[in-house]
């Protein structure tokens, strides 16, 4: 039986600049889903049916109910409180401005 461990990351907390990046990195991630879902033949239906391959959630990330929003925006928290309980720093180089 699968038990899920994962990294503990409860007692991280992210600098004010890393929870800015959270929704970025949430819309990058829905965008990478529907690429996926495109490729393998998905489309866009007002209800979701795995047969038809049919997603109400083939639409922009700002057009999404909160409900799907706050998954990826979970996944994108939870991935940056993993790098920083690893040990890892993130910081923005200046050429990112360029």
């Amino acid at each position: 039986m699968y038990t899920p461990n994962p990294i503990d990351t409860s007692k991280v907390e992210l600098p004010k600049e890393l929870l800015r990046l959270t929704e970025k990195i949430a819309e990058n991630v829905h965008d990478i889903w529907a690429i996926g879902r495109i490729a393998g033949g998905w489309t866009y239906g007002e209800t979701r049916d795995d047969a038809k391959k049919t997603t109400p959630c083939l639409v922009a990330y700002d057009e999404l109910p909160e409900s799907e929003k706050e998954y990826d925006r979970n996944t994108a928290l939870e991935t940056l409180k993993m790098i920083v309980a690893l040990g890892y720093e993130i910081k923005k180089s200046d050429a990112a401005d360029a």
